[in-house]
Formats: structure tokens, sequence, C-alpha cells
């Protein structure tokens, strides 16, 4: 087997891309929490927009007036975090469509690294056999008195 075809020259390739594959699930882990992060904040917002429309509104115009607007900050609030949450969301499919990609390869270097290993265990398996056919044939000759004959 020629050496640019052997397992042992896999080995780094793997290596590498086993690397590169667990800084893609690290950076996967932390998109995903991000992404958590900000929907429970989203979560928070809506649910403290949601109490404070529920109260009963203020008599006085004056109080009327700051709550209508606190209102509308906890709305942009609202909407911004949604914002946020689907930028999250969209970069952790970004980074989850990395990983796969970088598994995808560290499963092709280890198919081919295990196609690499069945070929030199069976180059040597042949070589094997070869050696005790070579051995038997001498035996055999030399039983014969032409072993000399097959020597250089």
């Amino acid at each position: 087997m020629s050496p640019a075809m052997s397992s042992a020259r896999m080995q780094p390739l793997q290596q590498l891309a086993e690397v590169r594959e667990d800084e893609a699930a690290r950076r996967l882990i932390d998109q995903q929490r991000v992404l958590g992060e900000r929907e429970q904040r989203l979560q928070e917002l809506t649910r403290y927009l949601a109490e404070y429309e529920g109260l009963a509104s203020a008599h006085n115009p004056r109080l009327l007036m700051n709550r209508q607007a606190f209102v509308e900050r906890l709305r942009e609030a609202v909407s911004m975090q949604a914002r946020l949450v689907e930028q999250a969301r969209s970069r952790c499919e970004v980074q989850r469509a990395e990983w796969l990609l970088q598994h995808r390869e560290v499963s092709t270097l280890d198919q081919l690294a295990e196609c690499y290993r069945r070929r030199e265990r069976r180059s040597e398996e042949q070589r094997g056999q070869r050696q005790l056919d070579e051995f038997a044939l001498r035996r055999f000759l030399a039983g014969d008195g032409l072993a000399a004959d097959l020597d250089p």
C-alpha cells in the first residue's frame, strides 16, 4: 500500500475535523443558550405587558396618559425582544447547519479511515499468506532436494 493511502496519515485529518466539530458544537450550545435567554425575556415582557394592560384604568387624565405611554413603551420592548428572539433563532439554525456539516465531515473521514484500515488488513493478510505459501513450497522442494534451485 502506498504511504499516501494509509490510515495513519488520516489520523491528523480526523483529529482536526473532530476539533472543528467540537468548536461548532460549542458555538451551537452558546447560540441555544442565547436563544433560550431571549425567549425567556420575551415571555417575561409579554406577561408584564398583559398584567399592566389588565389593571384598572386611571381616572386622572395625566395618570392615564402616563399609563398609556408606559404601555406603549412595553409594547415596543416586546416587539424589539421578539426581533431579538428571531435573530437568535436564525443564528441558532445557521450554527446547527455548521455543526451538521462538521459532523458529516468527521463521519466521512472516519469511514474513509476504516476503509483504509480494511484495505491494509487485507493487504497484510495477503502478504502473510504469500509468506506461508513460499515457506510451504520451500519445505516441499527441500524434501525433493530442489530448494537449492530456488535460492538466488
